[in-house]
């Protein structure tokens, strides 16, 4: 017998109570249902049906935080730091667009009378670009979705995004799900692997006909034809030559918006940006 006030065995816990039992490599399954319904009912009870989904990298600081680093590095007089930190300045001008990025879709949403016309700005929930989306729509008091990730290294999430909407997710797959469930756009900033990934998991599957075909649009020109070089795809056969058309390139945030507002045919999207 089990004495009064010690705990049960394990055969005896409700499976739905036990986190020893779900934890085991063979429920992994049941997890992945359960990060995905968390988050669909959260989603479903704020009432966001729509997302404006910005990808980007977490490395990237605002340009003050980037300026005091250029700063410490030249008085430290250390060549290498200085380098770094002049790179890490430069990139930090995708931060500022990035929050006003948006704040356009937020003040687009706040306009909207129909809740169903509304956007969300959504992000992985983390640093750097994914801050700076959320910040732009915090300050302009919308909602805004994280979809953070536990990593080996700890990504906090960042304090910008609305906290009924800030999801902590163990699977990727999961995590994809829902960043591209609710999207009405997706706009990559620069990033790294994580955003090439994001980025070229959505193309495969509007390309496949797997997802209803969405403004894809890279943010900065430069970055992104410097890195890859699609119509070599074309050329070569690897990709159609149609398949070029399901991305765009901005340079501004008002540049980048304005590819939503023609691809969907906004009609109150005057004065937002």
């Amino acid at each position: 017998m089990v004495p009064p006030g010690a705990p049960l065995p394990a055969a005896g816990r409700l499976a739905c109570a036990d986190t020893d039992f779900l934890q085991r490599p063979e429920a992994c399954g049941i997890r992945i249902q359960l990060e995905l319904l968390k988050a669909e009912l959260a989603l479903r009870e704020c009432g966001v049906d729509a997302t404006v989904v910005v990808f980007g990298s977490a490395r990237v600081c605002e340009p003050s935080a980037a300026q005091t680093a250029l700063d410490q590095a030249r008085r430290d007089n250390h060549a290498a730091a200085i380098e770094a930190a002049g790179r890490l300045l430069e990139l930090s001008a995708y931060y500022d667009e990035a929050r006003r990025f948006a704040g356009i879709v937020a003040r687009y949403s706040a306009a909207q009378s129909d809740p169903l016309r509304k956007l969300h700005i959504c992000t992985g929930g983390g640093p750097g670009i994914m801050e700076a989306a959320n910040r732009g729509a915090s300050e302009a008091q919308a909602l805004s979705v994280g979809l953070n990730i536990e990593l080996p290294e700890e990504q906090k999430a960042n304090p910008y995004v609305s906290p009924e909407l800030c999801f902590r997710f163990h699977s990727f797959a999961a995590r994809k799900l829902h960043f591209v469930a609710r999207a009405r756009a997706l706009v990559a900033f620069p990033g790294g692997f994580g955003t090439l990934d994001e980025v070229f998991e959505v193309l495969t599957l509007i390309q496949c006909n797997k997802l209803a075909r969405v403004p894809v649009v890279l943010y900065g020109r430069n970055f992104w034809k410097r890195l890859i070089n699609f119509a070599m795809l074309a050329d070569l056969g690897t990709i159609a030559p149609a398949d070029l058309s399901l991305l765009q390139y901005a340079d501004s945030p008002e540049e980048a918006w304005a590819h939503i507002v023609a691809f969907h045919q906004l009609e109150s999207a005057a004065g937002c940006a």
